[in-house]
């Protein structure tokens, strides 16, 4: 797959990772994205943290493919002159993604594979966090609201694309890294091996 069709893909992050469940491999190996396997979210006591899945940090009505519906990207290779200028299209509408306004605020839990910022002798002290394998490392960043930056309150003991469980607030707040840029930050009270199902 050559960078424009990459990239591409990474922009409909959501949809690639809802695919790669649906085709069978193990959340853990390919995506965190609905660790339930399409049952939803499950409800959470209202003094505690409300599992929630990537699907829901996308506003309802955001099409991040309107503006490339028209452009067949079989006919483009990455040394035509007009795919540099797509990239830059496309990368453009994916840091600018949109946030959910309903998810500002919330308590909540979310799986996802750690990207690490920050670390030392083994403990990560920041990171972000992302709904399927690769993402920001082997392949372009999702959009900006299908990343979390997240700061533990402990250091977290993980690796790059270890997958966990975050929890805590979820404030929507742009954050531009090295690694991509996050729609989303989080003060994580806890950040805990992620095991296939709700804890």
């Amino acid at each position: 797959m050559n960078t424009l069709r990459s990239t591409f893909f990474a922009l409909l992050g959501t949809a690639v990772a809802a695919a790669a469940l649906a085709a069978g491999p193990a959340p853990e190996a390919t995506t965190a994205t609905n660790p339930l396997g399409g049952k939803g979210a499950s409800a959470k006591p209202s003094t505690g943290p409300r599992q929630i899945t990537w699907e829901e940090l996308v506003p309802k009505d955001w099409d991040p493919a309107k503006a490339f519906k028209d452009i067949d990207l079989s006919k483009l290779d990455d040394a035509d002159p007009r795919a540099n200028e797509l990239l830059l299209k496309m990368q453009e509408v994916s840091n600018n993604a949109p946030t959910n306004p309903e998810m500002n605020g919330q308590n909540v839990k979310l799986p996802g594979f750690i990207v690490p910022l920050e670390e030392n002798k083994g403990e990560v002290s920041e990171f972000l966090l992302v709904p399927y394998f690769g993402a920001c490392i082997h392949t372009p960043p999702p959009p900006a609201n299908q990343i979390l930056h997240v700061r533990p309150k402990t250091p977290a003991k993980f690796r790059a694309m270890d997958t966990v469980w975050v929890t805590g607030k979820l404030v929507a707040q742009r954050n531009d890294s090295m690694m991509g840029t996050s729609g989303y930050t989080m003060t994580a009270d806890t950040v805990t091996k992620y095991t296939g199902g709700a804890k």
